[in-house]
């Protein structure tokens, strides 16, 4: 059967996006594939479309609880019922069941932490497996921003079910990460499909601004007048509920906060109104846009500076996927980037707790081979948060007590590597915040690509016409308001290289 018959059947789309049709003919005649295609291109389509093709399950590892659950979700909406989220959503019973009926899924998602689970492995192994799929595989890498421990076990895991054929997928990956990825699966021949990041009907533009309250105003400013729907990225959970509040006290009534802490029912019902265009803007963490099926998102805010160049790509992505011009802004002020750096360290252990833990472990030596009996009484005294358990756990993982000093030496090893690949990273977001020259050139740059086309409106320094993304109403009054911005910016140059002389 022709792909683009199983295309219209399965998914009534006419034509395929960059690379989509590529991978899945590569997986189709047995190959092991690396896809990196970029953020909105509809990667998900790469797995789910050979699904229906091959015979048996489709295994598809996942990083996160919000996009594993996305992904079923929109697979239920679209008629399919042999989809399942195997995840901490679900009840023990839940779980029990679906284990005892997991040869009648089509699509598993699953975490990679949930492999760990020796009766979860055994279930699997029964299975006819006919597609294991990595998403967001850049966290296999070390050297990846979102480095995840359980992803490292891929490769045994994948041996363990007898090496079924294998899709990795990713949006960011540097060739550095991607050799990492190839290596940590153990795949002897593959085919790899790499793609450029660039998204060249996504606008880019950074403004500099004085203050917090600035920021806040020009926030307002922005939400009142681009037209379209659109994604406001905040660093913060308070922040992104404290400023939806503000968007709906300034007349802007289809705004909504968008966060982990929030109940599934009522994020699945964000996400729904959203879609349907019953909400125009999302005030948001990172969580959200992942997977989430909007062609027609007009433009994206950052209020907070991303971590890392790679989270600032994946963000942006998610406007324009219906090839439309869409804007991306960021709004800077002066110490942005101590936040980024604050949350760096607080994903890892601190000294502290890892001397803790290795006091407490001398004086209770039968917890070394039982770490799971005893991770609730571990993490309830130490205060060590999901993240920073799994990053633990894994490290002690088969330990002796006759080595754990030596393992604790690890810990402070990886920790402090962690935290000096984190700070590299968000350094590397602050610079690009702050350069004059194309922005567009420099984040190919730094995934080893050469710029080789001219973009109309590509960013800020090689010009923008804004009037395209303000509604009509508004036009001349934000265009007098960028051109100012700009004189502004062309004088603090003028006065700087004065200075320099």
């Amino acid at each position: 059967m022709k792909l683009e018959k199983l295309l219209q059947q399965h998914f009534n789309y006419t034509s395929f996006r960059t690379g989509q049709k590529e991978v899945i003919s590569s997986l189709l005649e047995g190959n092991h594939t690396i896809a990196i295609l970029p953020t909105g291109t509809g990667k998900s389509l790469c797995y789910q479309l050979p699904g229906y093709a091959l015979n048996g399950q489709v295994i598809i590892i996942s990083p996160l609880l919000s996009l594993m659950q996305d992904q079923a979700e929109q697979l239920m909406m679209r008629g399919e019922k042999r989809v399942i989220a195997f995840n901490s959503f679900l009840t023990f019973e839940e779980k029990q069941q679906a284990l005892w009926q997991l040869n009648k899924f089509k699509f598993i998602f699953i975490s990679p932490e949930m492999l760990r689970i020796e009766h979860v492995m055994t279930r699997l192994k029964e299975l006819q497996i006919a597609l294991f799929v990595i998403d967001e595989a850049h966290c296999i890498s070390q050297w990846g921003y979102e480095f995840r421990p359980d992803y490292l076990k891929l490769g045994e895991v994948r041996e363990k079910l007898g090496n079924p054929l294998t899709l990795a997928l990713t949006a960011t990956a540097t060739p550095e990460v991607k050799d990492d990825i190839i290596a940590s699966l153990c795949l002897e021949n593959w085919n790899e499909f790499v793609y450029s990041v660039d998204r060249p009907n996504i606008s880019l533009s950074v403004e500099l601004i004085n203050s917090f309250e600035e920021k806040k105003n020009r926030l307002i400013e922005l939400i009142k007048t681009l037209k379209g729907s659109g994604i406001i990225y905040f660093s913060s959970k308070k922040m992104a509920e404290q400023m939806a509040i503000l968007l709906k006290g300034n007349g802007i009534k289809k705004a909504a906060a968008y966060h982990g802490g929030m109940e599934q029912e009522s994020r699945i019902l964000i996400q729904q109104q959203f879609i349907q265009d019953q909400l125009e803007i999302i005030c948001a963490t990172s969580a959200f846009g992942m997977g989430i099926n909007k062609d027609n998102i007009r433009f994206i805010i950052h209020f907070h500076m991303p971590l890392q160049i790679e989270s600032y790509l994946q963000e942006i992505g998610r406007a324009g996927r219906d090839g439309g011009k869409s804007l991306a802004v960021l709004l800077y002020s002066p110490g942005d980037e101590q936040l980024p750096f604050q949350l760096a360290e607080g994903e890892l252990p601190t000294e502290n707790q890892v001397s803790w833990l290795f006091n407490w472990f001398l004086d209770n030596p039968q917890a070394l081979q039982r770490l799971t009996d005893y991770e609730e009484e571990i993490r309830r005294i130490s205060g060590l948060t999901d993240i920073q358990w799994r990053i633990i756990a894994d490290l002690l993982q088969g330990m002796e007590m006759n080595q754990l000093e030596h393992s604790m030496k690890q810990i402070y090893t990886f920790i402090q590597k962690r935290l000096n690949i984190k700070k590299k990273k968000i350094e590397e977001m602050y610079d690009w915040t702050q350069i004059s020259e194309c922005r567009r050139k420099k984040i190919l740059k730094y995934f080893k690509e050469d710029n080789t086309i001219e973009i109309e409106d590509c960013c800020d320094y090689c010009g923008i016409d804004y009037s395209k993304f303000y509604s009509s109403n508004d036009r001349n009054k934000m265009i007098t308001h960028e051109l100012d911005i700009n004189w502004k910016e062309r004088l603090k140059e003028i006065l700087l290289s004065e200075r320099m002389k």
